[in-house]
């Protein structure tokens, strides 16, 4: 009889852009795939895998007793439902409600912090509270996987953990469909890409403050920003954007599904990002061959080598920004295309996603056998 394995994600999209290679190695092991996941534009995709796709309602944002306890209520009633062998689950509502449901029902689980957000970094009622659920959610977790050093001492250091815990390179990076890109000449102008959600959390304040000092700087350098508003921050960052783009600073492109035919365009990926699982425009930047500009944080950090892939800066701080985008642009494009080069051979070392598809399969096995 087959054996099922149960997803419990927020995003239809994130599941499948980083981790369909897992779905895919499942469903070749011979598991059903059931994936439980809020409505989104990637159930065909997700179907076609072979995965049995379920749309959960789930509120992304904040803390609603109602809501979160619908939430709830969906898991528990799937698990009954379909009796999974095991079920992985990702980002925090899964992880909190989705743990508890799997610990009252006695199925197993494995959990995967990707990031500590906004929400656990921030002392505070919400900390608190995350903390809380995390402690309830993780307690009879099988495994619960980090993606930097970083997060797993810090949930520990809150009392979270009670079982085993592995580090993964981040969700890896597939390097067969991010092939490295030969360097673009810079004879028109110096193309520098930001992947990002609009928002405080990714550095979008920093960045739009940096890019016309820059551009009086540097006359050839162009900014690009891809990727969607935050509905909270619209209000804040569009009109800042639309400026910019007015006076030929920046290009917004929006939401975008060909951001490799973008990042192939560009000399430089910027991320000065506040919070990081392990950051995936970085892995992807760095194996299409392009250097980087990142905020030394973890989950950015273990990305790059400082002067040899990229250069770091400090995050909130537009300063520090500015003086790293003056440092790369400060070398020749030859040495830029090297610093490229130098990151395609570093994530192939230690972030091909291929590291992280044998890691799981470790696990469930173990769990399951």
């Amino acid at each position: 009889m087959r054996k099922t394995v149960m997803i419990l994600t927020n995003s239809d999209s994130g599941l499948y852009d980083f981790r369909k290679e897992v779905l895919q190695r499942l469903i070749t092991e011979g598991y059903q795939v059931i994936v439980s996941v809020p409505e989104g534009n990637y159930r065909e995709r997700i179907e076609k895998l072979g995965c049995t796709y379920i749309g959960t309602p789930l509120n992304r944002r904040g803390m609603n007793p109602v809501k979160d306890g619908k939430l709830f209520m969906i898991y528990m009633r799937l698990l009954k439902q379909y009796k999974p062998d095991i079920v992985l689950t990702y980002t925090i509502k899964p992880n909190t409600y989705g743990g508890l449901a799997c610990r009252i029902c006695r199925t197993p689980y494995i959990a995967n912090i990707t990031g500590l957000g906004t929400a656990l970094e921030n002392p505070g009622m919400v900390q608190k509270l995350v903390v809380f659920l995390y402690r309830i959610g993780l307690y009879k977790a099988s495994c619960v996987f980090f993606q930097n050093e970083y997060n797993l001492k810090f949930v520990e250091g809150k009392g979270c953990i009670h079982g085993k815990t592995r580090l993964l390179p981040g969700s890896g990076v597939n390097l067969k469909e991010h092939e490295y890109a030969s360097y673009p000449d810079e004879n028109e102008e110096v193309r520098i890409l930001d992947v990002m959600r609009v928002m405080d959390a990714k550095g979008a304040h920093e960045l739009l403050q940096a890019a016309p000092i820059i551009k009086k700087e540097f006359p050839n350098v162009i900014f690009e920003i891809a990727g969607s508003y935050e509905e909270e921050s619209r209000a804040k960052y569009e009109p800042v954007i639309k400026d910019l783009q007015e006076k030929g600073i920046l290009r917004y492109y929006g939401y975008r599904e060909d951001l490799q035919q973008i990042m192939e365009k560009s000399h430089i990926v910027l991320n000065p990002s506040y919070s990081e699982g392990v950051s995936n425009v970085l892995l992807e930047a760095a194996a299409t061959g392009r250097p980087v500009i990142a905020s030394n944080i973890p989950g950015c950090k273990e990305t790059f080598e400082e002067d040899v892939t990229g250069v770091g800066c400090e995050a909130k701080d537009s300063e520090s920004l500015i003086e790293a985008l003056r440092k790369m642009l400060s070398y020749t494009p030859q040495q830029r295309e090297q610093m490229g080069y130098a990151g395609r051979q570093y994530v192939e070392k230690h972030f091909d996603r291929k590291q992280v598809i044998t890691i799981y399969l470790e696990e469930i096995t173990q769990v399951i056998s």
